[in-house]
């Protein structure tokens, strides 16, 4: 359980049940409660106030139709010459892009994004609660970078769309602070990539699944620590001719089980792996 709970960045407990079902039987709502109770980290988190009902909520159902930038500002907490966060979040699959930023001028700011977009492409509508001047700048930015895109600004302070953004900001630097914490440092720079993985691939619960599936269709993998092999056996693993004996050593564990009528799986080969 303490591992899940770090491989979700603290996350709660929808996060942590989604997280121990894929792996685990038999640990009940009551367990994870009662472990959550007990993490010093995830009882300093800041709370993120509720909103009202939104009665024309904004449905996006292409990706990159709509995106969202916003900053987070650490000058009290500097990191060498990072002052800001810039958060990018696509609306239809609230998948994030994380990025330092030295200032929070348009053009640093277009400049990370053309990064973003030249690997994700870019949004029809551009949306941030920045100021509707601070948006155009960035956008006449990016037209100037690269002059074969066109994107129109969104309406500003549009709720649904701003409560969603403050949600992640909220939710990602929560995972940040744990995350220093539990590694003692203050190099949040360099700890950005990791969050935006550790919240991409967590379960959302508005899409019901994580980030990172709605994005690419498929689950994000962590090499063999993915797979269903025992932790102790891919911790000695150093060569792919390893890895072929492990599996074909399970492959022959499978056949001898299939032959064994009758016989219990705990009582086969392999410890009842």
């Amino acid at each position: 359980m303490y591992e899940a709970h770090i491989k979700i960045g603290h996350g709660g407990r929808t996060r942590m049940m989604n997280e121990l079902q894929n792996k685990f039987k038999n640990i009940t709502y009551e367990v994870v409660m009662l472990f959550l109770s007990l993490c010093v980290q995830c009882q300093t988190k800041q709370k993120v106030p509720k909103k009202g009902i939104v009665v024309k909520p904004i449905i996006s159902r292409e990706l990159n139709s709509r995106c969202q930038v916003d900053l987070v500002d650490m000058q009290t907490f500097k990191d060498g010459e990072f002052k800001f966060i810039l958060n990018y979040q696509d609306h239809l699959t609230k998948c994030i892009q994380l990025r330092p930023l030295k200032s929070k001028t348009a053009e640093e700011v277009a400049h990370h994004l053309l990064n973003i977009f030249l690997i994700f492409g870019a949004p029809n509508i551009l949306h941030s609660d920045n100021g509707r001047e601070f948006v155009n700048k960035i956008i006449s930015e990016l037209c100037s970078m690269w002059d074969g895109v066109k994107i129109v600004h969104g309406k500003p302070r549009h709720s649904q769309t701003q409560g969603s953004i403050e949600r992640a900001n909220q939710d990602f630097q929560n995972i940040l602070r744990a995350m220093m914490e539990d590694n003692d440092t203050k190099k949040w720079s360099e700890a950005l990539p990791f969050v935006q993985f550790v919240k991409n691939t967590t379960y959302h619960q508005g899409i019901k699944q994580t980030p990172y599936e709605a994005m690419f269709g498929t689950k994000a993998q962590r090499g063999l620590l993915t797979s269903s092999l025992p932790r102790e056996q891919i911790e000695k693993l150093a060569t792919e001719e390893e890895l072929e004996q492990i599996l074909q050593s399970i492959s022959a564990c499978s056949r001898y089980r299939s032959r064994t009528y009758g016989l219990p799986k705990y009582l086969g080969c392999c410890n009842g792996r």
